[in-house]
């Protein structure tokens, strides 16, 4: 019998996303089956098929210890067109098969093979994706026997099940939709992601997933994937930690009426900015579902020379513990923040043209303490779940905004059980 999900507000301003309004993409289907691969009863293999002619672009863990499947990813990407294109995905949960040498490969390209006799198609054309505990063997028997039944029950409207079958320590599944309008006609953006801990800027531990019915054309998704990546799923920290296995894909089925041929296409830039949107929003769902957090911050750098030393500052401040333990505290400490700015790395920093807010409060100004300001108002604005730093270098016209969330007593000790 399956599990029954029983969800509780356990996020930070994060409702549970309703199947209604998790729009299908034409030429885009997904398959569900539990395998038991860690635990009985829960669903944690996906099989995602795609028709042909899709164009599909990843960006992966910059780990050294990565995954065997994000390197069968890798290669099989590499290999797109001598071997045709991507037409499926299969994830697995429970098991991330890291730090398996050379069996962990094995059993990786056994999956794909599998797969690849169930949907009659090459093994290069499938890409597989892990997530779990790394360092254990991956239980192949388990998944070989599971992927017939995920085939068996694929649907272009699964995409809720979908979104828990590659759930970790998440405490909900992570999806949305979008519709847009281009000169070239409609759009439609589905989404899943997972991720709760070992979350950190270079690929967080988690994985997403877009398809749009738009198409592109060869190369073009590429670079686009890559800089949906550096504003939403790497503008993101949670504990610091980047996992081995951590994925980002967008598929493009190509079965709308929108085609775009270049960058210079009337409708690529609203559907870049309508996918840059909803990667940003699967990102910060992730954050929202931070494990033990209790705030969600905003930390938005401006008035620095370049985009680069303002990630700088927003990494800096994100990733501190210090803060962000303040933070869970309600704890006004904001010297823990002007400290953080300082050890950031920008050497020839002026800190006498430096100001800060939190929120609506002027807390900093020109590097010391703004003599307005009161413990008290700094209180107010640390008592809600939602808060925003904001920090003006003075030093520019370049800006980088990161996402991050608090460190909770709960953080410990969901990460201590964690293998139980």
């Amino acid at each position: 019998m399956s599990l029954i999900y029983n969800y509780q507000t356990m996020t930070v301003n994060l409702p549970l996303p309703q199947k209604a309004e998790l729009k299908p993409i034409k030429g885009f289907e997904m398959g569900i089956a539990e395998a038991g691969i860690k635990k009985a009863n829960r669903k944690d293999l996906l099989v995602m098929t795609l028709a042909p002619g899709s164009q599909v672009a990843g960006v992966f863990t910059l780990n050294r210890f990565c995954a065997a499947p994000v390197q069968v990813c890798r290669e099989h990407l590499a290999q797109e067109g001598r071997n045709g294109e991507i037409r499926a995905l299969v994830v697995n949960t429970g098991n991330a098969n890291a730090g398996t040498g050379a069996s962990g490969m094995k059993h990786a390209l056994e999956t794909c093979a599998a797969l690849a006799k169930d949907l009659k198609i090459h093994p290069e054309q499938i890409l597989p994706f892990s997530t779990g505990v790394i360092l254990e063997p991956l239980p192949i028997e388990k998944i070989i026997s599971a992927l017939p039944r995920a085939v068996a029950n694929l649907s272009d409207d699964n995409w809720f099940d979908a979104a828990e079958a590659i759930m970790t320590t998440d405490t909900q599944p992570k999806a949305t939709s979008a519709t847009l309008q281009t000169p070239a006609g409609m759009v439609t953006i589905t989404g899943i992601c997972k991720g709760a801990g070992m979350i950190h800027p270079n690929m967080a531990t988690m994985l997403g997933f877009i398809a749009t019915d738009a198409g592109f054309a060869p190369g073009l998704l590429s670079g686009l994937t890559r800089e949906i990546a550096d504003l939403s799923f790497n503008a993101i920290t949670i504990d610091g930690d980047t996992s081995t296995n951590d994925s980002f894909i967008i598929m493009a089925t190509g079965q709308s009426s929108v085609q775009i041929q270049s960058a210079n296409d009337p409708s690529y830039v609203i559907l870049r900015d309508a996918l840059i949107a909803l990667a940003r929003k699967l990102a910060q769902m992730i954050v929202r579902d931070g494990e033990g957090a209790t705030k969600f911050m905003t930390i938005e750098v401006l008035g620095g020379k370049t985009s680069e030393e303002c990630r700088l500052v927003a990494k800096a401040v994100a990733h501190s513990p210090l803060v962000k333990t303040a933070f869970f505290a309600s704890d006004p400490n904001l010297g823990r923040i002007l400290a953080a700015i300082g050890y950031a790395g920008i050497a020839d920093l002026d800190v006498n043209r430096v100001q800060m807010w939190l929120g609506d409060v002027w807390v900093a100004k020109n590097g010391g303490r703004n003599p307005d300001y009161l413990e008290a108002d700094g209180q107010r604005v640390m008592q809600a779940p939602e808060i925003t730093v904001k920090i003006d270098l003075g030093r520019g016209n370049a800006t980088q905004t990161m996402w991050t969330c608090d460190l909770s007593h709960d953080y410990v000790s969901i990460n201590a059980d964690y293998r139980s």
